[in-house]
């Protein structure tokens, strides 16, 4: 039970750097010696020190004969810090325990075969399924190059979008509120379907005092898409990429104040979607929130290119209004999108689920 009780506190240090160290894992490190924690650290933000340099540099000399408890495999290769196994090496930890491999190509079991090499026990797997939950964006990203893809859903009792135009405002508001606790942070980027009504939804991404803001991607016409834009802030557009559906018209106006992403069209004229992924990849965007509108939600769905839904239900009924999803181009029961490992959380105004839509068949 100690293993447990040290690794959760590297898991719970790890979370600190959420929203900070993206597109790197969030990794936490506790250094113990006989049964007292000597020190701790985590990775801050990208660019910054592993958890593991800070953990053993305010150890010093002491980590000699140590256990080092870390959530995350420790690289080995050089990037923008050091490798942090020459440092374990160096400081003669006696012990690693480690949650997970990490599948980045460069790491992926090499940073544990270099310790077990120099002479370091290594224990393995524990609290392992946390380890990996807590950085299951940076896995799919690491392995894939593709972001991890989040829905966030907020519907009546009666199965209505609750839009958060004017009247709804303060229903939306407290809402949207309670939902960026879970949501936002980590968040790389939103995307939204410019078609859909209302804009205050978007002014909690939008935080220019906040230096993690993430990027807002627009997806529509040019028409549907400059009517969210006269609404925004000027100083906001930075964080803007416009994916227009027909960008022919717009670059014959020579709009140029925008980054624009030329993204291929399907057959039936829709934005294929899993090539605006590889360009979100491309762009460093490890995670995507999809926020905004029936068509663009059920796209997605439809595509099976969700990775977890945020499902937020009101006790409300309006008997009229969108609906969240449309065909899903289900014909049996057996095909339909069934949410897995789900978890409730009661709210005064509603019940959100967070689950992960299951492959087809499994």
């Amino acid at each position: 039970m100690k293993h447990e009780k040290y690794m959760q506190l590297a898991l719970e240090l790890a979370e600190k750097g959420k929203g900070k160290t993206s597109p790197n894992p969030m990794v936490g490190a506790v250094v113990v010696k006989n049964g007292r924690i000597l020190a701790t650290g985590y990775h801050k933000k990208f660019g910054g020190p592993h958890a593991e340099a800070t953990a053993l540099k305010a150890c010093g000399n002491k980590a000699k004969g140590a256990t080092l408890y870390i959530n995350l495999e420790p690289c080995c290769h050089f990037g923008k810090t050091a490798p942090c196994t020459d440092l374990i090496i160096r400081s003669g930890i006696k012990k690693v325990v480690c949650a997970t491999i990490d599948h980045n190509p460069k790491v992926n079991g090499k940073g544990i075969k270099s310790l077990k090499k120099n002479g370091i026990n290594v224990n393995l797997g524990v609290l392992e399924k946390e380890a990996k939950k807590l950085n299951e964006v940076y896995f799919k990203y690491i392995t894939t190059k593709l972001p991890f893809v989040m829905l966030e859903v907020v519907q009546t009792l009666d199965g209505r979008i609750i839009q958060q135009t004017e009247s709804s405002k303060s229903k939306g508001s407290r809402i949207s509120s309670q939902l960026i606790r879970f949501v936002k942070p980590g968040i790389d980027a939103v995307l939204c379907d410019a078609n859909t009504g209302g804009t205050d939804y978007l002014k909690p991404f939008l935080d220019s005092d906040n230096s993690s803001n993430p990027k807002l991607i627009l997806v529509g016409t040019w028409r549907e898409i400059s009517s969210k834009l006269r609404k925004i802030r000027k100083d906001l557009h930075k964080n803007i990429v416009l994916v227009p559906t027909d960008l022919e018209s717009v670059e014959r106006k020579k709009q140029n104040k925008f980054r624009m992403w030329r993204i291929k069209k399907r057959r039936n004229g829709e934005i294929d979607l899993v090539s605006l992924l590889k360009k979100a990849g491309e762009d460093g965007i490890t995670s995507l929130l999809i926020d905004g509108g029936t068509r663009i939600a059920t796209s997605f769905l439809k595509q099976r290119l969700v990775d977890k839904i945020w499902y937020f239900i009101s006790p409300d009924m309006l008997g009229k209004g969108e609906e969240p999803f449309g065909d899903l181009g289900t014909k049996r029961i057996s095909d339909s999108v069934i949410l897995k490992n789900s978890e409730y959380k009661q709210f005064k105004d509603g019940l959100l689920v967070v689950g992960y839509p299951a492959e087809v068949g499994s």
